[in-house]
């Protein structure tokens, strides 16, 4: 329950949902126009100019309400003090190379911890036009209308979803395994590209599940608010609360949890390749 009242926590949702729509709109204006897409040291971690113009667009907007508040911006990185009671994390493009590719699954995200927990968030999918919204104890939506989490609750008529880290060709800890073995207990695993919209359509009942490791804070603040507001369940793998900068994610409609976090615990890892 959040020490905040439902006004105040509105208040930082519109903040956010202002910038997220700003990065947006800057991310549809250079889709398919980039002149620049470069690597940021490992290979498929990419950057462009449209990244960066976001980014900037979003610092602007969280500054001039919030002058005195911590972010963590993926392009920028810690700008403030991380251990602060107000820390914004901020993806002003997540999934860059199915941008860069002009594959159509990319979003805007923008999420506020408060005494590190995940509160606020909002998401744009500026190609389809999806924006999702959520607060604690406000609920969750997608285009202002109310969204919850599926159904399913039988694993093997599930539909999942997971990612790949960017060091996934160096590292042992991967989850090719996993993906393997749960395309085979399930109806489907898919594989976006992007953490945000994960998160997004777990909430609003599209996928049933989503799990990933290697990823950031500001691939999920935004998403963890939308699960949880839509009725959903999110934890680490074994089924413990959420260690935000662990880098790993277990996001479900609630009713799928307990059996996917069992396999999960259960699957032993690819070494070798």
């Amino acid at each position: 329950m959040s020490k905040h009242t439902p006004e105040q926590l509105q208040i930082f949702l519109d903040i956010a949902t202002e910038a997220t729509l700003a990065a947006g709109a800057i991310v549809q204006a250079y889709l398919g126009k980039l002149e620049t897409v470069q690597e940021k040291g490992r290979p498929g971690d990419l950057v462009t100019e449209a990244d960066k113009h976001a980014e900037s667009v979003i610092l602007e907007v969280l500054r001039r309400h919030f002058p005195h508040h911590s972010i963590l911006a993926e392009e920028s990185g810690q700008l403030g003090d991380s251990s602060a009671e107000y820390l914004w994390a901020i993806d002003p493009l997540d999934g860059t190379t199915n941008y860069a590719h002009q594959y159509p699954c990319f979003a805007c995200s923008v999420g506020l911890l408060i005494d590190g927990i995940p509160q606020v968030g909002a998401i744009f999918d500026p190609f389809h036009q999806e924006l999702f919204r959520a607060a604690s104890g406000i609920g969750a939506t997608r285009n202002r209308l109310p969204i919850k989490v599926s159904q399913t609750s039988e694993l093997s008529q599930s539909l999942l979803v997971s990612g790949f880290a960017y060091d996934r060709r160096e590292t042992t800890d991967n989850n090719y395994a996993e993906f393997c073995r749960l395309t085979h207990l399930t109806q489907g695993v898919r594989r976006s590209g992007s953490a945000a919209l994960d998160l997004a359509h777990v909430a609003c009942g599209r996928l049933d599940g989503y799990w990933e490791r290697g990823i950031s804070p500001w691939d999920i603040a935004a998403g963890v608010v939308l699960v949880e507001e839509a009725g959903g369940k999110v934890t680490a793998y074994d089924g413990s609360p959420l260690i935000i900068p662990s880098g790993r994610i277990l996001a479900t409609n609630g009713k799928i949890h307990y059996s996917l976090s069992t396999e999960l615990g259960q699957i032993t890892p690819l070494v070798s390749f």
